[in-house]
This record gives structure tokens, C-alpha cells and sequence, in this order.
């Protein structure tokens, strides 16, 4: 049993204390923010490969029950032509199928399972320092304390406190989108069949919506241009914001705009950010997992997943591997082709351009998730399999 310092308590660091738990080791995390307060309330959507890294601590069960089901995809144009209609994932099985949920649903879900499974969380932990000897590592926090393990897990998202340690050149940049999220109760949702989502390949903005089974119409949209200022973030009202973005969309022949004026003030505005490939992830006692280590703009959809992905292969590869620093070696080995792949992908879509008027293609390999996890993921996902 390995001690296990976890910073961060967000999607990662929560899903990585249960993997490890699992294994046999003791985990604890710390969290920067106190209890409440801290989430944007943006959704997002668990591709298959994410239930599926869930299965392997156990928790899909309780993911499953917080969301709704994502089965099917359509892609339109900006004319409202259908290009595409495709199936999404493995919708065989209520475990593997896509889950539209809250990033705040999902973090209390994956809380609530730490905390049943005596996992200890600290919150107002935040992280100033790391010291890291032969025999063990040190996270140093603001308020004086300290927490020494075995090994500590940089958990800490997109401004990684841990990353910044390992590596200090390596910063988040911004991916050429502000991305907006908000739901609608007051516009008649569109006309679409439970567990469809669509997305639109509009004029001025990517956008996507999808309907909850009480109605209401969950929607982002991606906008090419300059990122969002502080000073627009403190200046600008939702109703200013709902109104530049339905101006953007209202002379597309598609229902974007009127999804968009029909929402209230629960309405998010963010800048798209990223991080460089290549980025250093470890030592021989340290190592970053989901955003930390491998951040994407969010346009594939996948940094939840990707995430959980990470969470489970790290606790595979110490539980299959004696010495610590070759168990991270082979955690990196397995984990870096994969995210650096998605980054990438992630990257194409965020700079591509809309088409042009009246062009009719299907999705792009990157808007087409497969049907189903190949048998390499599937080995790699799988709790019983050791790692390869």
C-alpha cells in the first residue's frame, strides 16, 4: 500500500483517488477550493470510453443515474440540411452508453463515492510547493500544512499548480474560441428525438444542443475570435451576452438562434485554452493526469473522459508494476500517444473553418466517434486485464 497525495478535487483528482483506492493504495485528496462555490455549472457529455474507465473503479452505476442518455448524433449545415446521422458509442448497455450531465453533477457523484469508500478529502488545500526526496514527496500548502506520500498526483487542472513545478514553460494558451454554454426552458426545445444530440455547423459558430428528458435545451457554441478580457468578464451581463450571440446566429436557417434567446441569465461564457504536446508529465514520485498533463480545447468533447481514462490506467500500471517510477513510465507509455492524439484532433476542429454556403459532406473523422472502443482501449479499460 503506497500513501498517495492527490491534488486537486475536481473530476481527475477524485476519479484517480478511486482508482487507486481500488488498487490497494490510500489516497488523499486535497482540494484548493472550499465546499461549495467553485463549479461554472457547464455540461458536458461522458463518451463511452469514459463509462467505461467508471466501470473499472465502479462508479458508472452512479454517474449513469445522475445523467440522461446521448445515444444518437445528426449534423446539419447552416442551411438546416441534414449531412449526417450517425450512432454514438455503445448504446447496448444503460453503462456504456454517453451521458449528458453538469460538470457539478459529475464532481458530486465522484465526491460522494470518495467519501463512501473512507477516501479523505481536504478542501481549502490549496497548493504553494513541492519538495521531493529519494524516499518521498512533500505538497506544501498556503495555509502552513504540508502532506508527504509515496507519490503525489498533479490532478490540478488547466493552471496546474504541480504541472508549473515539473515544468515551468509549459502554460495553457488560448485555442482561438470563446465557448458559450446555457440552457433554455423558456424556447420550445427543438424538434428532436430523445437522446439526439445535433450539432450545427453554422456560419459564424460550431454550435450543439440536445434536450434533457425534462425539457430542457442544453447548448454550447464555439466562436472564433478574440478571447474574453476580465474586464468583459466583470462588465458583461448574460442578457448582452445572449444578445451578440443570437445576433451571431440569426441568419442561419437552423433553430441556434432562438435556442439562444430563449435562455435566461444561466448562461457561460469561457475562453477555449490548451496546452502544448510534449509537455513534461513526471518524476520518479511525481505525476499529472486529465487537464494537467494533456489539456484540449473542447471541441472533440473527450477532456472528462480522457481524464477518467487516465485515472484508471495509473492505477493498472501501480498495481502491475512494482517499482514506482517504471509504473509511471508505463502509465506516460500508454497514456501520452492517446491524449496527444485528441489534442491534436481537438486543435484541427477549433481552427477549421465553417464550410462554405450550401456544401453538403459528411463529419469530419474527429465529429464521427466511433461505435465502438477498439480491442486495444477495450484491453486497456478493462480492470481484470493487466496492463500490456
Amino acid at each position: 500500500m503506497a500513501r498517495i497525495v492527490v491534488v486537486g478535487g475536481g473530476i481527475a483528482g477524485t476519479a484517480t483517488a478511486l482508482a487507486l483506492h481500488k488498487a490497494g493504495h490510500e489516497p488523499v485528496v486535497h482540494e484548493a477550493h472550499p465546499e461549495t462555490g467553485e463549479d461554472i455549472g457547464a455540461f458536458m457529455t461522458l463518451a463511452s470510453n469514459g463509462m467505461r474507465a467508471l466501470a473499472g473503479f465502479d462508479a458508472a452505476a452512479a454517474v449513469a443515474r445522475a445523467g440522461f442518455d446521448v445515444t444518437r448524433m445528426n449534423v446539419l449545415d447552416e442551411t438546416g440540411t441534414e449531412l449526417a446521422a450517425v450512432p454514438l458509442g455503445e448504446a447496448d448497455h444503460p453503462l456504456t452508453r454517453y451521458r449528458c450531465l453538469r460538470r457539478a453533477e459529475l464532481a458530486t457523484v465522484l465526491r460522494a463515492e470518495t467519501a463512501r469508500r473512507g477516501i479523505a478529502l481536504r478542501h481549502a488545500a490549496r497548493l504553494t510547493g513541492v519538495t521531493e526526496t529519494a524516499d518521498a514527496i512533500t505538497a506544501h500548502f498556503a495555509d502552513g500544512s504540508t502532506a508527504t506520500g509515496d507519490l503525489l498526483v498533479g490532478a490540478d487542472g488547466l493552471r496546474s499548480t504541480v504541472r508549473t513545478w515539473l515544468d515551468p514553460d509549459a502554460a495553457p494558451a488560448y485555442a482561438g474560441q470563446r465557448v458559450f454554454y446555457g440552457y433554455s426552458t423558456a424556447a420550445p426545445p427543438p424538434a428532436a428525438a430523445p437522446a439526439l444530440i445535433t450539432m450545427v455547423r453554422g456560419s459564424q459558430a460550431a454550435f450543439g444542443h440536445l434536450v434533457s428528458p425534462e425539457g430542457h435545451t442544453y447548448w454550447f457554441a464555439r466562436v472564433p475570435g478574440p478571447p474574453v478580457t476580465v474586464e468583459e468578464r466583470t462588465r458583461t451581463t448574460p442578457a448582452r451576452w445572449r444578445a451578440e450571440l443570437t445576433a451571431l446566429l440569426r441568419p442561419d436557417r437552423t433553430p441556434c438562434a432562438d435556442i439562444v434567446a430563449g435562455t435566461g441569465d444561466d448562461l457561460m461564457v469561457t475562453n477555449a485554452l490548451h496546452l502544448r504536446a510534449g509537455t513534461r508529465w513526471r518524476t520518479r514520485r511525481a505525476i499529472l493526469v486529465g487537464d494537467a498533463a494533456h489539456a484540449a480545447s473542447p471541441a472533440t468533447g473527450q477532456g472528462a473522459s480522457m481524464a477518467l481514462e487516465d485515472a484508471l490506467v495509473l492505477a493498472k500500471a501501480l498495481r502491475d508494476t512494482p517499482a514506482t517510477e517504471d509504473a509511471l513510465a508505463r502509465y506516460e507509455h500508454h497514456r501520452r500517444p492517446r491524449t496527444e492524439q485528441n489534442m491534436a484532433a481537438s486543435a484541427r476542429l477549433t481552427a477549421g473553418r465553417p464550410p462554405t454556403t450550401g456544401t453538403t459532406h459528411p463529419p469530419r473523422d474527429s465529429e464521427r466517434p466511433p461505435t465502438h472502443p477498439d480491442k486495444a482501449l477495450l484491453r486497456l479499460l478493462d480492470w481484470e486485464t493487466p496492463l500490456p
